[in-house]
C-alpha cells in the first residue's frame, strides 16, 4: 500500500513538473531587475549580477531590465519572464524564492526555497539564490513559441497603445484650445480699457479652468526617482516615499501609471505626467531621474 502510494505522489510530482516546463517553455527571454525590492540599492550583494548570469549558464537568455533588448523584446515585452527574488520570513535563517512573472503580472512558475544560516549578507544571499537556482537547472528549458502568448501579447500592446494615442490626442486638444485663449487674451489687451476689465477676467477664468500646460522648470522642483520592478518602475521623492508606479509600455519613453488613468512620457528631453481625471486633463513637467 505504501509503495503505491509513493508511486502515485511520484508520478503527480512528475506531470506537475512537465506541466510548469511546459509553461516556462512558451517564453524566450528573462529580464532580471537591476534591484530586488527587499535590498536598499542596485545590485546590492551581486544579488542581481548572479541571477543573471545563473539563468544564462543553465540555458536560459536573460538580461537586465536597463540594457539594450533584443528588438522582438523591445517590441513585445510578453515575450519575456520578470525573475523576482522573494525574501521569506524566517528566525535567525535567509530564506529566498525565484518567482517568474509574466508581463500581466501573473507568476508563471516558483522555485523551491532556498535557505542557509550563514550571517554575512552577501554571503546568505548568494548562497540562498544558488540553492533555490536548483528548480531551474533541471528543467531542461527550450524555448517554443506559443500562440497563445504571442496572441495575448499582441493585445495587450494593442490595448496600451490605444490608450496612449487617445492620451495624446487630447493633450494636444487641450494645447490648441490654450492656445486659442492665449490669442483672445491678446486680443482683449489691444482693446480700449473701458471694455478690457470684464472679458479679460473671463478669459483668465477659461484658461485656468482648461488647463495648465506650461512646463514649469525651476531650481525648486522636486526631484524623482525611477526604480527598477517588474513590470515597469516605482518612483520615489527625496523622503524616500512611493509617489506612483510605472508599468511598461511598448512605446519608448512612455510609461502607464498604475491604477491611474494616467500616463509618463518623454518629449524633447523632459519628462511630463498627463492626467486625465474628473474629465479634466492636466500636463505637468516632472523632473524625473532614471
Amino acid at each position: 500500500m505504501n509503495r503505491l502510494l509513493y508511486v502515485f505522489l511520484f508520478f503527480v510530482a512528475f506531470q506537475t513538473q512537465l506541466t510548469a516546463q511546459a509553461s516556462i517553455n512558451d517564453y524566450k527571454y528573462i529580464i532580471v531587475p537591476k534591484q530586488f525590492e527587499f535590498l536598499k540599492s542596485q545590485d546590492q550583494y551581486e544579488t542581481s549580477s548572479l541571477t543573471k548570469f545563473l539563468f544564462n549558464k543553465y540555458g536560459y537568455t536573460a538580461f537586465f531590465d536597463n540594457e539594450d533588448l533584443p528588438k522582438d523584446l523591445s517590441t513585445n515585452r510578453c515575450l519575456a519572464l520578470i525573475s523576482d527574488i522573494k525574501k521569506i520570513k524566517g528566525f535567525l535563517i535567509t530564506r529566498l524564492q525565484i518567482d517568474l512573472v509574466d508581463c500581466n503580472g501573473n507568476v508563471v512558475m516558483s522555485s523551491q526555497i532556498g535557505e542557509t544560516k550563514i550571517k554575512e549578507y552577501e554571503r546568505a544571499y548568494q548562497t540562498a539564490i544558488r540553492e533555490a537556482f536548483e528548480t531551474y537547472r533541471h528543467l531542461d528549458y527550450k524555448y517554443e513559441p506559443s500562440e497563445a502568448v504571442i496572441a495575448a501579447s499582441k493585445s495587450s500592446t494593442t490595448s496600451e497603445a490605444e490608450e496612449i494615442e487617445e492620451l495624446k490626442k487630447e493633450v494636444e486638444a487641450l494645447k490648441a484650445k490654450k492656445e486659442e485663449m492665449e490669442t483672445i487674451s491678446e486680443e482683449k489687451k489691444s482693446e480700449k480699457p473701458i471694455l478690457e476689465k470684464k472679458p479679460k477676467k473671463v478669459t483668465k477664468q477659461i484658461i485656468e479652468d482648461v488647463v495648465e500646460l506650461e512646463p514649469k522648470s525651476t531650481p525648486k522642483t522636486e526631484i524623482l526617482y525611477a526604480q527598477p520592478k517588474p513590470n515597469g518602475y516605482q518612483v520615489v521623492d527625496m523622503t524616500p516615499k512611493v509617489v506612483m508606479f510605472l508599468l511598461n509600455t511598448s512605446k519608448e519613453d512612455i510609461y502607464l501609471v498604475k491604477d491611474e488613468n494616467a500616463i509618463v512620457y518623454k518629449e524633447d528631453g523632459f519628462w511630463f505626467l498627463s492626467k486625465f481625471s474628473n474629465d479634466n486633463l492636466s500636463l505637468t513637467q516632472i523632473n524625473l531621474k532614471f
